[in-house]
């Protein structure tokens, strides 16, 4: 590849991360809101509730490990 396409996508990963990064604070500052106690499920229990926190962290931290690698490593 050319070195210019090369610093397009470094670029466009790189924006792609610090939104990933600005939506984590968002999710991380409203957490309450998103994962707290809703009262259209009552059965819900709190391990149901910390079980979907989990994945929703695990998927962002894979998503900016991902992108990160690619902004900084496609060389």
């Amino acid at each position: 590849m050319q070195p210019d396409a090369i610093r397009f996508f470094r670029f466009v990963f790189f924006l792609l991360f610090l939104a990933l990064l600005f939506a984590g604070l968002y999710v991380l500052k409203s957490a309450d809101r998103f994962f707290g106690v809703d009262p259209n499920h009552p059965g819900e229990n709190s391990s149901a509730r910390s079980y979907s926190k989990m994945q929703a962290l695990m998927v962002w931290l894979h998503a900016v490990a991902l992108t990160a690698g690619f902004a900084l490593l496609l060389e």
